[in-house]
């Protein structure tokens, strides 16, 4: 067993016997494990699917182009940087490997929140940072081919058993929203998230209500209450949050917007255009110059205007 091999399987194990102690401090220590241990497990994994090639090739972040005596260009490694939880699915595409990018975006989330946010709650967070976890370690061995349990030992029974639990629960919580008409595709596919500690352990209090607006949810993670509001525009930001977020760095368009109607940021414009809280939609383009009107062109005083015709036309007055 290699010392990158060996240091993946010892982090994952402690992380999961740091999860299982009744120490309450120990739950920031099981995530810090938990992810190191799968960081060094997919590093494993890249250095394995090119065997007799020099690991820091393989790993390094970044590369320079060097002039070698033959005249030729050969790329070596700029930095002792190697790659991180940023930039392994890129170099998992690269090498013709598959990742769940999702998951292992989840559990990057749930590490950062516990880091930054520590609080009495944290053993619900570890335990989903823990269910979460599992469908990635799964693939990373797979990849490995090796059998998860015959590496991990009881930590894989306990793994099991609390993504068995936390699947439980979530199932649970999603049956209390059965019985409300979204009135929106998009928004009865999005994932229903705690607006203060991201869980998606989030129920409805009264199961029998129907309604999109009169929500009253309850996070059974961190107890946060919140109402139809607040659901609304987390369920919507975690949805599009990977493709915000790319069109934000790319300058693409973005797929949640501030309603000009309500002021929240419920508005869409992919899949289904409109407000999918107040139901508002834009139409037709502006009065003065014909251009048409989006949420971030339109005036907030005038949704007949863009902002600059408004403008304008304010300053005439």
């Amino acid at each position: 067993m290699n010392d990158l091999y060996a240091n993946a399987v010892q982090s994952i194990q402690i992380g999961i016997e740091d999860y299982q102690a009744t120490d309450q401090k120990r739950a920031l220590s099981a995530v810090r494990n938990l992810y190191a241990g799968i960081l060094l497990l997919a590093k494993e994994v890249l250095v394995r699917a090119v065997p007799g090639t020099d690991p820091k090739k393989v790993l390094s972040a970044r590369y320079k182009p060097v002039l070698t005596n033959a005249n030729r260009i050969e790329y070596v490694e700029d930095s002792q940087q190697t790659v991180d939880f940023g930039t392994l699915a890129k170099r998992f595409a690269d090498f013709g490997l598959k990742i769940d990018q999702k998951a292992l975006s989840d559990l990057n989330r749930i590490r950062n929140d516990i880091e930054h946010f520590y609080t009495s709650q944290s053993h619900s967070a570890v335990r989903a940072a823990v269910a979460k976890s599992l469908p990635v370690v799964a693939g990373l061995f797979r990849l490995a081919r090796v059998e998860p349990s015959n590496a991990l030992g009881n930590a894989w029974s306990v793994m099991l058993e609390v993504k068995a639990v936390y699947d439980q629960e979530l199932l649970a919580c999603k049956e209390t929203f059965k019985k409300i008409d979204w009135l929106s595709a998009t928004l009865e596919s999005s994932p229903r998230v705690c607006p203060q500690c991201g869980s998606e352990l989030v129920a409805q209090g009264d199961e029998k209500n129907s309604d999109r607006q009169s929500i009253d949810a309850r996070c059974r993670a961190c107890g946060h209450e919140f109402d139809s509001e607040s659901l609304i525009v987390s369920a919507l930001a975690k949805k599009f949050e990977d493709d915000d977020f790319l069109a934000a760095r790319d300058g693409g368009s973005m797929s949640v917007h501030h309603c000009p109607e309500c002021g929240m940021e419920t508005y869409l414009t992919t899949d289904e255009e409109g407000c999918l809280l107040c139901e508002f939609v834009l139409e037709g383009e502006c009065g003065r110059c014909s251009e048409t009107l989006t949420p971030d062109n339109v005036s907030a005083d005038s949704h007949l205007l863009c902002a600059y015709c408004n403008h304008v036309m304010s300053k005439d007055d």
